[in-house]
């Protein structure tokens, strides 16, 4: 791993938007499993899809805008209701966690105010965890948002890195590389500016461990956000 004192990692102020973007200087290769996603899948739901990366998979459905109960009804906005269900068993606080990640960084995403006194709900079923899990449910759930075709102020989409015990940054890990790694965060990234619009993190790690795994974050961003239009264009290039 290259030292602090080499300067890899540069802060590019954007004055116009008042935000920083990170970039990774030099020849950093971001490496992600294999990604596969498909739209419409239910019925029932007002949007659905699938979104698989390397094993782990999951399926996510939005309900809404729709009507909501009286104790739950918000004046100029839309209700957000996130829920997530585990392979096996009932949510557990692990769930009721990325249920409020995935909450804030769909708040931050949709234009809940055109739908004043209304309710959004988005269910998502984890089918197979084999690592980074939560961000593999952020990215089902913007293209399940995009299938529903409810308005949004841009895309989002999550990225995981694991800090190896020796230091070593690994975008996307399995659930074996997980156990092994002494950190773990995932980041919620937008389409637009590349911002970090969530962040969590688990296990002990330096300030500049965090700004690296933000700067592999936001390129690694670049290619899902990739495989969205692609995934979008293959569907709708069949329709038409």
């Amino acid at each position: 791993m290259t030292s602090p004192g080499r300067d890899t990692l540069q802060w590019k102020a954007e004055a116009a938007h008042g935000c920083l973007i990170m970039e990774v200087c030099g020849s950093s290769d971001v490496s992600l499993r294999e990604f596969g996603c498909e739209q419409s899948l239910l019925t029932r739901p007002d949007g659905s899809a699938s979104f698989i990366q390397g094993d782990t998979s999951v399926l996510a459905g939005v309900y809404g805008p729709a009507e909501v109960k009286v104790s739950k009804e918000i004046y100029d906005r839309a209700t957000l209701e996130v829920l997530i269900q585990p392979k096996i068993g009932l949510p557990s606080v692990r769930e009721r966690s990325q249920e409020q990640c995935l909450r804030e960084t769909c708040e931050a995403s949709l234009l809940s105010s055109l739908h004043p006194r209304s309710s959004l709900t988005l269910i998502l079923q984890v089918l197979h965890d084999d690592g980074s899990l939560l961000s593999c449910l952020l990215n089902a759930a913007c293209m399940a948002f995009m299938d529903a075709g409810l308005p949004m102020s841009c895309l989002f989409c999550g990225v995981t890195c694991a800090i190896h015990a020796d230091g070593q940054i690994i975008t996307d890990p399995t659930a074996a590389q997980e156990k092994e790694s002494r950190a773990l965060m995932t980041f919620a990234i937008d389409s637009t500016e590349r911002r970090v619009m969530m962040s969590s993190t688990k296990g002990s790690f330096s300030v500049y461990e965090l700004q690296q795994c933000i700067a592999v974050s936001q390129k690694a961003s670049e290619k899902i956000f990739q495989f969205y239009r692609d995934s979008v264009r293959r569907r709708y290039s069949k329709i038409l």
